[in-house]
């Protein structure tokens, strides 16, 4: 299988569609910010703000996908700049790649990154108690990691893995991606499966959650949002797990447009407006219906 996959390309046009048709004056972008260093490293994010409006405005950091060893944060721009047209500071960051950087690089450069943007919340108008994650495979992973460890108020997750030590994977999934960023088999480093898995971390003081996943997703099991979902409602966090007929890693563009406009509301409800602590039940949908 073709580990490429797991990079998510999105449909760009869906954020876009979802904004009002603006200009692409409305919003400023700036490329190439440098918030801190991965060993001798510069690590660099990109930013999209409404340029009109006082502010503050909550803000949402899109990670990519990629198999924690491939992709890069251009692959989120036309996410960052959907959003900015919503009323968002759109976020895309750089995170360091296995092999060369092995976990927990890459969740610390995630952190990095929050704390970056709260140290500058006034430079960027940034609401710095509302802000959200939206990650696509690996990208999901670091996403849930980031929200149960990294002081982030709404989460969304695009079928990343939450549990490295089911010992449910495929051979070329294992040596092709999850050996290179965890270092090793779980027989050879048990406890690095288990700090990396985002089902260990769960509080009651986790933020809200939202999962997509298709119920054909040969990479990811759908049981892994599943997982993380169950363990988050057990104590009491509103999650929402959105399980989608027939889609694999990576959606056709009639789920696509599904996602994304759930997606928005669940950011627009959560960053917006006081979060209330409300459960939502697991729903299976069929986008093409």
């Amino acid at each position: 299988m073709n580990l490429r996959c797991l990079i998510v390309v999105p449909v760009l046009a869906v954020v876009a569609a979802c904004a009002p048709q603006e200009r692409r004056s409305e919003i400023a972008v700036e490329r190439d910010l440098v918030y801190g260093r991965g060993n001798t490293t510069d690590l660099r994010l990109d930013l999209a703000m409404p340029r009109t409006g006082a502010g503050p405005f909550p803000a949402v950091i899109f990670l990519h996908g990629g198999g924690w060893k491939a992709g890069n944060r251009q692959e989120m721009n036309h996410f960052i700049e959907g959003v900015a047209r919503l009323g968002y500071v759109g976020v895309t960051v750089e995170y360091r790649l296995a092999p060369s950087a092995r976990f927990p690089a890459q969740i610390e450069d995630c952190q990095m990154a929050v704390r970056w943007l709260r140290a500058h919340a006034k430079d960027y108008r940034i609401q710095p108690d509302r802000i959200g994650v939206v990650g696509f495979s690996a990208g999901g992973h670091l996403a849930c990691l980031l929200g149960l460890t990294g002081g982030i108020q709404a989460v969304v997750s695009f079928f990343g893995p939450t549990d490295f030590t089911t010992g449910d994977w495929s051979k070329d999934l294992m040596n092709g991606a999850i050996v290179p960023f965890l270092g090793g088999t779980f027989a050879d480093t048990p406890e690095v499966y288990r700090q990396a898995s985002p089902v260990n971390y769960v509080t009651k003081e986790a933020p809200p959650f939202l999962f997509f996943h298709g119920t054909e997703d040969k990479l990811v099991p759908v049981d892994q949002s599943q997982r993380l979902a169950e363990k988050l409602k057990s104590v009491g966090v509103p999650v929402r797990l959105v399980v989608l007929k027939t889609e694999g890693h990576g959606f056709s563009d009639a789920a696509n447009q599904v996602c994304m406009q759930q997606m928005l509301d669940f950011l627009n409800e959560r960053l917006r407006r006081p979060n209330p602590r409300l459960i939502f039940s697991n729903r299976l949908i069929s986008p093409t219906k």
